[in-house]
């Protein structure tokens, strides 16, 4: 029986600054009398002059700077920067980087003024799971497109010593504004522009691929920046090829892809992502690659519940629209498979160095972690992701 809509509830706060040389717009954004902590994660940022054009740009504030977040922003270092804040009294956050330091920066803002200890924002066996009642503001300059970070009001930080990847969310970290430069990815190499495609790629699918509720606009605003990706992917991973219009494309499509209208009135999955963040823990493997290795086995596995959307998907975004449901199905599956290669994104299990014998630990951080019951109908049980994960070590492509 066909499923309605859902109620729902919309507001995203954040202001795009999108477009050439638009860090300059920093001192129209950022309020005079605030101090300033500039966040950001490697030396990528010092390298390529970001790092000094903000700076410029903030000429005349008290600013300082916190640097070190990592590419997996770990709690550890978030809460040195929240030591940081609190002794030197910085009131508005700036981040500048990918979702890993926007997400780090995130929690810092909501740490930095939470009442009591900030492990306890988390849920799922690490903290008490509080809500975030409150945040110092935050900025961000996007260079790196891939999660949304910088529209929306989530985040995953790693705990070393748990050995876990934890999401958190509140409506009071969203940033107030974020500068997007289409530009910045000029300096990207291929295999961060490659994961930046493939995340974006796969969190409009995890939003997609459940079961009908005639969300009309949602399915086609999905389809379209599906078809986006899978258009511009192969050229965007070439890193001598500086084509603004191209790199506006995957810029404004990543954003667009999680920053909240694609799940209005509609179910999601999320599972890939779920099993993904285990495999990172694991073996420290890119997030973008955990997801790659691990949707078509999803697809596979977990076709007949999602057969539906399946259909409408290789009719929609690959059009295929010959032959039975069934073969739309798999050949949609494998059109999939081949758009992930052609980036260079693995496709299985084994190209990630996952092994058999590592699937029980796998089922068990699952079940630790309080993702025992999983997908849009919350019938992925711990037998249906080990399956999955079975599944992605004996594929071939």
């Amino acid at each position: 029986m066909q499923q309605e809509i859902a109620n729902y509830t919309f507001q995203n706060p954040t202001k795009i600054v999108f477009g050439k040389d638009q860090i300059k717009q920093l001192s129209s954004l950022i309020p005079q009398d605030k101090k300033v902590l500039i966040t950001y994660g490697g030396g990528s940022v010092q390298r390529f002059g970001t790092l000094d054009r903000v700076r410029e740009a903030l000429e005349g504030y008290n600013f300082g700077e916190f640097g070190g977040i990592e590419a997996n922003p770990s709690f550890e270092t978030c809460m040195r920067a929240i030591e940081l804040i609190k002794k030197d009294g910085y009131d508005f956050i700036l981040a500048i980087g990918g979702g890993s330091v926007i997400d780090g920066s995130k929690f810092i803002a909501a740490g930095a003024v939470f009442e009591g200890d900030p492990i306890d924002i988390f849920g799922r066996g690490i903290g008490k799971g509080e809500p975030i009642k409150q945040a110092l503001p935050l900025g961000t300059v996007l260079t790196l497109p891939a999660t949304a970070s910088e529209m929306n009001g989530g985040g995953v930080i790693t705990f070393k010593e748990k050995q876990a990847k934890i999401g958190f969310g509140s409506i009071h970290v969203y940033p107030t504004f974020s500068i997007l430069e289409p530009e910045l990815t000029y300096t990207l190499p291929k295999k961060q522009l490659a994961n930046g495609v493939t995340d974006s790629f796969v969190h409009i699918i995890e939003q997609y691929l459940t079961y009908p509720v005639g969300g009309m606009v949602q399915d086609g605003f999905a389809e379209s920046l599906m078809k986006t990706l899978i258009t511009i992917g192969p050229d965007v991973v070439k890193e001598d090829l500086h084509d603004y219009t191209i790199r506006a494309n995957f810029m404004w499509t990543a954003t667009l892809a999680l920053n909240g209208i694609l799940s209005q009135g509609v179910p999601g999955d999320w599972s890939t992502h779920a099993l993904g963040h285990e495999l990172t823990v694991l073996n420290h493997t890119d997030h973008a690659q955990t997801l790659s290795a691990i949707l078509p086995a999803v697809m596979i596995v977990r076709k007949e519940q999602k057969f539906d959307k399946l259909v409408q998907y290789a009719e929609n975004v690959w059009n295929i629209n010959t032959g039975s449901n069934e073969e739309k199905v798999d050949a949609a599956i494998l059109k999939t498979v081949a758009f992930l290669k052609s980036i260079d994104m693995p496709v299985t299990l084994k190209e990630i160095n996952v092994s058999a014998s590592d699937i029980d630990f796998l089922i068990e951080q699952l079940d630790k972690h309080g993702n025992a019951k999983l997908s849009e109908r919350g019938d992925q049980t711990l037998d249906v992701s080990r399956a999955i994960f079975e599944k992605a070590l004996e594929l071939e492509f």
